[in-house]
């Protein structure tokens, strides 16, 4: 029977002879208790994810349970003490970051952990960095390529990171202003209803990209930006016969764009641009029968240099846990009705 070792609020067993362990030596002791985090939540959620089991002493951290639990909880304590000598937050939404980044099975997820606080978006409220392995090659994609998809379900920041991108090249000069677009409705783009003059048209269907811009730049600035035209808003309507150059156009919820409204979009690239394309091809709001301009164009361009797609799936919704379980029995269902379908179809 194992002994018993008390860490703050918590009581966990020694390691046993019988399992697989590890030692881990911090040089800072300074950094242990934000690596903890309060009443050692961090580590308790660590142990949660990886079924294992955390204990200190000192400057010496030890973990215990089946091999790649143990492989698992070290990368991740690794990866948020790096953040920490960076001088980097810790908080419960780094520590499901770095869970999620370390438990990769798409590529190596130790190296994914490790490159996690090396890649980042800097803005005037600070530093972004990556929270999941899609978010991390999604990143890379909008610092390097002129053209970019991003695709996927809600939740894994798309969107966000385009806007911050967008931001940080504005705010350093890379480019000249930021263009933000929408499909304003979902057939026919019938802005004349609706009261007020265009921005105050619009401006409901660009409330997530107003959203992410409060969250990069002071409030102020925005205004400023939006009044001196460095910052546009316009209905993806609005776009045709315009060439956009030393700008960063990002078009969201891509897939309510036809295929000649797309077409149309993705030709507006001038000199010194960046595009930045997102939408969730499994949300169309087009009538029956229409083809998403979104679906279309990545498999039409896939192949081009300079334009990159990025997929990302459940595994990187960075919301709420319950998000996540939201949109893997989401998908497990369009699994399940695509392989009734399939049946259908061989009989």
């Amino acid at each position: 029977m194992s002994s018993k070792i008390t860490m703050g609020s918590r009581t966990v067993p020694s390691v046993s002879e019988s399992e697989n362990s590890t030692v881990l030596r911090f040089a800072d002791n300074r950094l242990l208790s934000l690596l903890f985090g309060e009443h050692d939540r961090h580590l308790a959620r660590i142990e949660e994810s990886f079924d294992i089991r955390i204990s200190s002493r000192g400057n010496r951290v030890s973990l215990a349970g089946d091999e790649t639990g143990v492989a698992l909880g070290t990368k991740t304590l690794n990866a948020l003490y790096r953040r920490l000598e960076k001088n980097l937050p810790v908080d419960p939404a780094e520590v499901d970051a770095a869970i999620r980044l370390a438990g990769d099975t798409r590529t190596n997820g130790g190296e994914k952990s490790n490159m996690a606080s090396d890649i980042s978006i800097r803005t005037s409220k600070g530093l972004i960095t990556a929270r999941s392995p899609g978010q991390l090659d999604y990143m890379k994609a909008l610092a390097h390529e002129q053209m970019v998809f991003g695709i996927g379900p809600a939740g894994t920041g798309k969107t966000y990171l385009a806007v911050a991108t967008a931001a940080s090249m504005l705010i350093t000069g890379q480019v000249d202003r930021i263009i933000l677009s929408r499909p304003a409705v979902e057939a026919g783009e019938r802005l004349g209803f609706l009261p007020g003059d265009l921005r105050e048209k619009i401006d409901p269907y660009l409330a997530p990209l107003y959203d992410a811009l409060y969250d990069m730049l002071p409030a102020d600035q925005v205004l400023n930006r939006l009044n001196s035209g460095e910052i546009e808003v316009a209905p993806l309507a609005f776009m045709r016969g315009r060439t956009l150059s030393h700008a960063y156009v990002i078009l969201d919820e891509a897939q309510n764009a036809t295929k000649t409204q797309m077409k149309m979009f993705l030709t507006r690239i001038g000199e010194g641009s960046r595009m930045a394309i997102t939408g969730d091809p499994s949300q169309v709001d087009l009538p029956s029968g229409t083809i998403s301009g979104l679906t279309h164009a990545v498999d039409t361009l896939n192949q081009i240099d300079d334009v990159s797609v990025i997929r990302f799936n459940s595994a990187d919704v960075v919301r709420h846990r319950l998000v996540t379980k939201i949109v893997k029995a989401y998908e497990n269902d369009d699994k399940k009705h695509q392989g009734k379908g399939g049946a259908k179809a061989k009989k």
